[in-house]
């Protein structure tokens, strides 16, 4: 199982659609993470800020239509990951039957992600 984050705003957008996030035009793939420790960390670093509720898609690798590769972070991985973990990228759009799970983010009193939180 691999991790993406979205909005619940963007998640819930077109649920008769696949889901395109923006990056898949821009970047050519779906940023997602490999497990829940390097979700948060991502979250961390780049999420704080986002529109709120945030949720993380669990996605099963073996449900996925689109190419999916496993590489390094560019230019480094943000803060509390290790440099040696590679970073899935899913070349197409998430198919909304991959998503095994949606969680929220759970933050703390100070704004940072500490967890998550199950929806379905």
């Amino acid at each position: 199982m691999i991790l993406h984050v979205v909005t619940a705003a963007e998640w819930n957008a077109h649920p008769d659609r696949p889901y395109a996030p923006a990056s898949l035009a821009e970047e050519g793939f779906v940023h997602c993470s490999p497990d829940e420790a390097t979700t948060l960390a991502v979250v961390n670093a780049f999420y704080r800020k986002a529109e709120r509720p945030l949720l993380a898609l669990v996605l099963d690798e073996e449900r996925l239509t689109a190419r999916l590769e496993f590489e390094a972070a560019a230019p480094t991985p943000p803060p509390g990951v290790a440099d040696d973990v590679l970073f899935p990228h899913l070349f197409g759009p998430v198919d909304r039957d991959a998503v095994a799970r949606v969680t929220e983010v759970v933050w703390d009193g100070e704004g940072r992600a500490v967890g998550f939180t199950a929806l379905s």
